[in-house]
């Protein structure tokens, strides 16, 4: 019984990875957006500071599509592996 109902589970595995891989696209896109958001309105508070709030907000956005490349580097290892 356990082992027809992780069989039929297995073959939901492909659509789930897919479903996975979307979620952590489109939470990517929206962290990327906020940050964006919150620098530029940092950068018109104090144009001075222009440059250090760039160099910052350029490492966030790396380490987000880097977290977001894993999330789907995982989905991928449900489908294939």
């Amino acid at each position: 019984m356990l082992l027809s109902i992780l069989l039929d589970a297995a073959s939901f595995a492909p659509g789930l990875a897919a479903i996975a891989a979307s979620i952590a696209v489109i939470g990517a896109a929206l962290g990327i957006g906020k940050i964006g958001q919150s620098a530029m309105e940092a950068m018109a508070r104090q144009p001075e500071a222009a440059s250090k709030i760039q160099s910052g907000m350029i490492i966030a956005g790396a380490l987000v599509e880097g977290a977001t490349l894993f999330a789907i580097v995982v989905c991928l290892l449900a489908v294939l592996g």
